[in-house]
Parts: structure tokens; C-alpha cells; sequence
């Protein structure tokens, strides 16, 4: 599920909480403050999960130096203007696997990967490859009629769709083998899970609903456009009772922190709809949108279905990933990617809701199969239905010399004890480890610079289980129609990563991926600085990024080239 990669919105002030004690009228108004505060800053969604106040900082600083320009970037202009100045490289194929890119983006058409042995239009597979008219990559969720998945449930509902007929008649002298107990007891963990996370989906989009509409009959008398209504026009108003006033109050002070009305409001209709889609697609058992595909989806061996749509119903992710890999930097519009010499593969797969094991698996073989050499996946979920079926996928991916790199999650979790998938681990049929994808790299999100953001407060981490940090926070890239927005999330840290392994086997083509794996992992820039991690109880630990991750420190672009360099020598002794 991309929005768990993807911190759509900043967090609303602590006034949201005194707000919503005031409005609620159900069982929901007896929480406490704590709850509250914890379910809004915490515990409802990633759309909600910074709480990070924005700092001025340059729009292209991921790609700064520290030293330079006192930013935690990963050096890739220094990079280029003196160790790679003058060198020559070859094209390298990128897959974003993703919920699509827009292929027309003013900064991405000339880095697009173009099959050119196939139309776009004539209905014919004129390459024999079993995908008709895959001109700039594949679409997992649609079908032949050109229809599209655009939500779809969490993988933790359609495994209670799926599990509640075989435990709806146990009881509690129901008779149950050891075996079947566990079942059952991970079902009933299930249950309670899920029920938490519908409580809590109702509870915000009760509220946020309610604020938006407190504010929506505040504005109605500015008669202004919403991009200029001001501190002052709010300060003018007469509201009626305290809920008026206090989303007055609420406004005033996001409009600073958001940057205007206009950005407060579009975050304010955004949280609706995040929690409005919660109850209508990913938390609705009786919502199943696989019909639209059309495939046997219990048939994990098929592989030909979709259609040639890349982008689909909402490439705003999949297009601001791809820019940041390889947004066209030989221009002088938009933004700079990390890689200078890639081409962008887009395979969709990813709805807004979590993503199918099956088209998961099918994305990584097509990816493989059309020449990439790095894969980006900037999605995840914390439940799977056929893992076999992707490490079966990643182990493919492998045997092909290819770089998988994967977001490690906003939940501010540590995956070494909640695992997020897909994941490096390869389990067998009782989910036991039997082994470890090598040319896998999970990465965390930094900020820019060394203090209360240097860990990205919504970034997972895990000492076994995340390999790297990278810039994660306030990632200006492009968005659809050619436009451009800043975002944030472990889903903006993984692209700079995979940018930097493009940039590697582009320049030194002789690499594995597994070397180049270990040249991003062994030039890490590693900072005495601590930061400040959740733990399981809700208390917080202060550690160093050798704590929480493999590598213990950041991505840098520089000292990987260094690195490059003399692996590179010492092959050719």
C-alpha cells in the first residue's frame, strides 16, 4: 500500500484534539486526551504520521553535500561535477513498481523505457511477449477492456474475508489440534486488529468530516478564492459556539505551518478522503474489486493479464518516485533526479488499498524480463497471502543480476519484530526463515539536517531488517500533468537509493548487484548524532542510526563512486 509510504499530509495542531473532545457525540468522546493525541499523531494512518513541522530547506537538497551546503544529502552533485565529470556511461533500465507514472511528465518523457518492438494502440503483440501493445511498461490491475482497479481492501481484510467462514462456528468447546489453536489465535489476533482499525477509520473521518465542514460554512462569507484567504480574513469572522472557534483557531495556526489556507485545506479535504476510503474499500469486507482484472487470482502461476495503462487513475506516487530516480537533469525545468543516464520502466500494481502477492511477483518477473537492472518498490503491508510466490519472484530477479530495492515503511515500527512486506527473508510453508535475498536493499528515511529530523519520525527502522537511510523528508519531485509537489516518506528514501544504484551500474556496467549492494551498504556516511525511536510500549529510546540498521548510516553518493572505483581496480588486477 503506497500510502503507507507516501506522508500525504502534516499532522493538524494539538488544537485538532481539543476540537475533536468537543464535536464528538459517541462512545468515541470518552478517550482521553492521550488517546487522542496518540490516534492523530500515531496511531490512525501514515497520512497523518509526521508530525514534523517543515524547515526551509533547498528544493534539490537530497542531492546536496553536508560539507558544501550544510545539508544531509547523498552528494550526488559533487558527484558528478568531479569524480564522474568526463566519464562515459550506458543506459540503465529502472523498474517503478508502483500505482503508475505519468509517461508524459515534462521531466520524465525523455527518460521513459520505450519498447520498441510494440504499438501502443494496434492490438497486436508484436513482440510476442504475451503483453499486447506494452509500449512503456505493464498494468497489473486493469483489463483487457482497459478498466481499472483504483482501491482495493488491506491484505489484513481479505484475509478475513477469506478465514471467517472456516472459524465462524468455533466456540469455546470446539475441540482444536495444537496446530489449529494457533490458527485460530492468530485469526483472533486478526479480528482485533482489524476492529481497531475500522474504530479508528470511523472516528477520523467522523471528525475530519466535521472540521471540514465547520470550516467550510466559516469561509462561505470571505467571498474569496481559497489560495487568499488570510489570518486576518479569519480573525474578521463571527463564529457561532465553540466548535466555530476553535476551527478558527485550528486554521490560523495551520496556515502557517502549511504554508496558506489553500495547502491547509487541500490537507484537511486529503485526511477525509483517506479515512472516507478506509471504511468505503480497504476496511470493506464486502468490497472486492478483482472481478475488474478478470484473472484466476488464485492461480499464482498465471502471469498474462492487465492491460498497457500505466498510468492509471492516480500516478501521483509512482510519478514522484520516478522523479527522483531520473528526472531529466541535462534541462533546465523542474527538478534533478539522482541518475543522469536511466530509463524508466513503469509496471503498475499497486492500488490504493495494499497490493496482491500475485501482482507483486508478476511485476518483479516482467521488470526482470524487459532489462531492468534495478527495481524500485516504494509500497508494503503487514500481512501477506502468497510470500512464496514473491521470494520465488525475488530469487528470479537475483539469478538475473537485478537490484531490488524496497521502502521499509512510515510506521514507525521496527521490522526486525513487525515484519513488512515484501521483505528480504525468504519463509517457507510455516513462515519459518530459510534464507535471505542478498541483492535486496530496505531503506528508512533521514532529513536534512542533524537534529530532531534527522530521523524521519514516521520511518521504520530495524537492525536486521533495514539495510540503509536516505533523504526521506520535504522530497521535492514531479507530480502528474507536469506539475511538481514536495512529499515525504520512506517511500521518497528508496528512489534516491535505487537512483544511486543506477548511477553505479550505469557508470561501472562490469558490477553485479550484488557489488553494487555492497558498495552503497560499506560507504555509508555514519554521524556519532543519536535520534530518537518509538518502541513497542509507546515509550521512545534515544540510539544511533548503528542501532536500527545494518549499514548504521546514510546513503552518499561520493564515497560509493570512490568505492566503485576501486572494485572496479581491483577486478582488473
Amino acid at each position: 500500500m503506497y500510502s503507507h509510504y507516501l506522508i500525504k499530509i502534516n499532522i493538524l495542531s494539538p488544537f485538532l484534539a481539543l476540537y475533536l473532545q468537543i464535536v464528538t457525540r459517541s462512545k468515541y468522546q470518552q478517550m482521553n486526551l492521550r488517546r487522542l493525541l496518540y490516534v492523530f499523531a500515531i496511531g490512525l494512518t501514515p497520512v497523518l504520521g509526521n508530525a514534523q513541522d517543515h524547515k526551509s530547506v533547498p528544493e534539490n537538497w537530497f542531492n546536496l553535500d553536508y560539507e558544501k551546503d550544510g545539508v544531509l544529502g547523498i552528494s550526488t552533485e559533487k558527484t558528478y561535477e568531479s569524480l564522474l565529470k568526463g566519464k562515459k556511461s550506458i543506459p540503465v533500465i529502472v523498474a517503478v513498481l508502483d500505482g503508475g507514472v505519468d509517461v508524459n511528465h515534462e521531466d520524465l518523457k525523455n527518460v521513459v523505457w520505450i519498447n520498441v518492438k510494440d504499438s501502443l494502440s494496434n492490438g497486436i503483440d508484436n513482440d510476442k511477449n504475451g503483453f499486447i501493445n506494452d509500449r512503456y511498461g505493464w498494468n497489473f490491475i486493469g483489463n483487457a477492456k482497459g478498466e481499472n482497479v483504483q482501491f482495493d481492501n488491506l491484505e489484513l481484510t481479505r484475509l478475513l474475508r477469506k478465514d471467517a467462514p472456516k472459524y465462524s462456528g468455533v466456540t469455546a468447546a470446539t475441540v482444536l489440534t495444537d496446530q489449529e489453536k494457533r490458527a485460530y489465535n492468530a485469526y483472533l489476533k486478526m479480528v482485533a486488529t482489524y476492529n481497531e482499525k475500522l474504530d479508528d477509520a470511523k472516528y477520523g473521518a467522523m471528525n475530519y468530516v466535521a472540521l471540514k465542514e465547520n470550516i467550510d460554512n466559516l469561509v462561505k462569507g470571505i467571498n474569496k478564492d481559497k489560495s487568499q484567504i488570510t489570518i486576518a480574513d479569519l480573525d474578521s469572522l463571527n463564529p457561532a459556539g465553540n466548535r466555530q472557534k476553535i476551527a478558527i483557531r485550528i486554521a490560523k495556526e495551520e496556515i502557517e505551518k502549511a504554508g496558506g489556507f489553500a495547502k491547509f485545506y487541500q490537507d484537511l479535504k486529503e485526511g477525509a478522503d483517506y479515512f472516507g476510503n478506509q471504511i468505503a474499500y480497504h476496511l470493506n469486507k464486502d468490497y472486492d474489486p478483482r472481478s475488474i482484472v478478470g484473472d484466476n487470482y488464485e492461480d499464482a502461476t498465471e502471469y498474462h493479464y492487465g492491460n498497457p495503462d500505466v498510468t492509471g487513475s492516480d500516478a501521483l506516487h509512482g510519478t514522484h518516485v520516478a522523479g527522483i530516480i531520473a528526472a531529466d537533469r541535462t534541462n533546465t525545468i523542474g527538478i534533478k533526479g539522482v541518475a543522469d543516464n536511466v530509463k524508466i520502466l513503469s509496471v503498475r500494481l499497486v492500488p490504493d488499498g495494499d497490493e496482491r502477492d500475485k501482482d507483486v511477483a508478476n511485476g518483479i518477473r516482467y521488470a526482470v524480463d524487459n532489462g531492468a537492472k534495478v527495481i524500485n518498490m516504494s509500497f508494503g503491508k503487514s500481512y501477506t497471502y502468497n510470500k512464496q510466490t514473491v521470494d520465488q519472484a525475488v530469487q528470479y530477479a537475483m539469478s538475473k543480476d537485478v537490484l531490488l530495492v524496497h521502502a521499509a515503511g512510515n510506521d514507525s515500527e521496527n521490522n526486525d519484530r513487525s515484519p513488512n512486506y515484501p521483505n528480504k527473508f525468504f519463509t517457507d510453508s510455516v513462515g519459518a526463515i530459510s534464507g535471505v535475498a542478498d541483492a535486496w536493499i530496505t531503506v528508512g528515511a533521514t532529513g536534512p539536517r542533524k537534529d530532531e529530523e534527522l530521523l524521519a519520525s514516521f520511518s521504520n527502522y530495524g537492525k536486521t531488517s533495514v539495510d540503509v537511510f536516505a533523504p526521506g523528508l520535504y522530497i521535492n519531485s514531479t507530480t502528474p500533468h507536469s506539475e511538481y509537489k514536495e512529499e515525504q516518506g520512506t517511500s521518497m528514501a528508496a528512489p534516491v537509493v535505487a537512483g544511486l544504484a543506477a548511477m553505479l551500474r550505469s557508470y561501472y556496467p562490469a558490477l553485479t548487484a550484488l557489488e553494487t549492494k555492497e558498495i552503497i551498504m560499506n560507504s555509508v556516511t555514519k554521524l556519532e548524532d543519536t535520534v530518537r525511536i518509538k518502541l513497542e510500549d509507546g515509550s521512545f529510546k534515544t540510539v544511533k542510526l548503528s542501532d536500527i540498521s545494518l549499514s548504521g548510516g546514510i546513503v552518499n553518493a561520493y564515497s560509493a563512486v570512490e568505492k566503485a572505483n576501486e572494485y572496479i581496480t581491483k577486478k582488473k588486477k
